[in-house]
């Protein structure tokens, strides 16, 4: 086991940058390496780094001068969603584990070509999806598996944002979403939600993803919101968003559970993951944070008192994940009200162990595909479409992951 490791950070916009400094107050890393194809973001996190107790790291806008370095263990990738996957195969190749930033794959092909890097070059990837560490998320997975819900038969989530000025301003920001929503009409981030889901339902282990079909409204929400205001009208009043307000996809599972995903970031709302587990025993609900049990003391139509609502903090005392039952005042304030430091830990662990990472290859590839899948399902009028089993059916004998703190099961 490695005492200290050194690693990279690739994209320097507000993702990268605010992990960046989450890294180099870590005692057992090194931030050696910080890359943007923006020399300002560039220089900032070095002079961030500097601040936070590191050396300087070396600086580029070119990430291959980093892969050729070679003191490097592994590597954080908070690019656009379009580079991901092609920077953490080139690292892979180079037998450099990649952590990866979330985000829905553009094609198939590039879930399948990452894939085929671990599987023939043995070296990893990880997802950085953070939800799949909330407090809710690992206390409802712990309840699961203890059978309080029952059979889980339906699961829902949501990415539910408003993002309008974000999109709106999107090239005063240089933030790649404003293009991804002129010219593409999908799921476009289907992982806040789908991972929690995913390892409740044991897919990849045991268990798999089947068919997807996508359903969505029209695209109104950002042709008002440009349109009301003065700065944005003169340079995107004659554009058309072809990313739809809302948009619904449906995925069945081989063992019969179905999973609703909702994408909604264009119209005026609160935020929400609406992370829902529905059982034949009861259900656990995020919006309201309630549960109900098909049991006595539940009275009929007891939710419409004022003590329904609320009552998921009840169980956590007793069913939170061993995490969430030591966290500190400085985990919870390191990003996301202390999930960014468990999916950073789970991915600095599993580089200093060199041991596969809890959010696997095939984890990404799965969860990633849905937006290519749901791009294709919308353009052809909504139609069901088969999603791949990117374990090649490996997924019938995939053991359970092993136990240890940042592992999910």
């Amino acid at each position: 086991m490695k005492e200290k490791i050194n690693v990279a950070v690739i994209g320097l916009g507000g993702r990268g940058s605010g992990m960046a400094r989450s890294i180099s107050k870590m005692e057992d890393v090194n931030l050696v390496a910080v890359c943007d194809a923006y020399e300002d973001r560039v220089e900032d996190a070095k002079k961030r780094a500097i601040e936070d107790g590191q050396p300087e790291p070396f600086g580029t806008t070119d990430y291959k001068e980093i892969i050729e370095m070679g003191n490097l263990d592994s590597v954080y990738i908070a690019t656009d969603w379009s580079t991901h996957v092609r920077i953490a195969i080139d690292f892979m190749k180079h037998g450099i584990p990649a952590a990866m930033e979330v985000g829905g794959a553009y094609t198939l092909d590039e879930c399948w070509e990452l894939v085929d890097t671990y599987e023939q070059t043995g070296t990893w990837a990880m997802m950085m999806e953070n939800c799949c560490y909330g407090e809710r998320e690992l206390m409802v997975h712990n309840m699961v598996r203890k059978g309080m819900l029952g059979k889980i038969v339906y699961c829902s989530g949501k990415y539910a944002h408003d993002l309008r000025e974000e999109v709106g301003y999107g090239d005063l920001r240089r933030h790649y979403r404003l293009r991804n929503y002129i010219g593409r009409n999908c799921e476009n981030y289907p992982t806040h939600e789908l991972g929690p889901i995913a390892k409740i339902l044991d897919i990849n282990r045991g268990n798999k993803f089947t068919t997807l079909i996508s359903v969505c409204s029209g695209a109104y929400g950002m042709h008002d919101y440009v349109n009301r205001n003065k700065d944005l009208k003169k340079s995107l009043g004659k554009v058309e968003f072809k990313q739809a307000d809302v948009v619904k996809t449906f995925i069945k599972t081989e063992r019969g559970e179905m999973i609703e995903l909702t994408l909604d970031t264009t119209l005026p709302r609160y935020y929400s993951r609406g992370f829902t587990v529905r059982g034949t025993k009861g259900l656990y609900q995020e919006d309201g944070d309630t549960m109900y049990f098909d049991k006595p003391s539940f009275k009929k139509r007891e939710w419409e008192q004022k003590n329904f609502w609320g009552r998921g903090k009840r169980y956590a005392k007793k069913y939170n994940h061993p995490l969430w039952q030591s966290v500190t005042k400085e985990t919870l304030e390191m990003g996301h009200g202390g999930i960014d430091y468990f999916v950073l830990r789970a991915w600095i662990e599993s580089v200093k162990e060199d041991k596969l990472p809890p959010i696997d290859v095939y984890d990404a590839a799965a969860w990633m595909s849905i937006t290519a899948l749901s791009d294709k399902s919308l353009a052809e009028g909504s139609v069901t479409l088969e999603i791949p089993d990117f374990t090649r059916g490996k997924y019938l004998n995939r053991e359970p992951q092993p136990e240890g703190d940042y592992y999910i099961d």
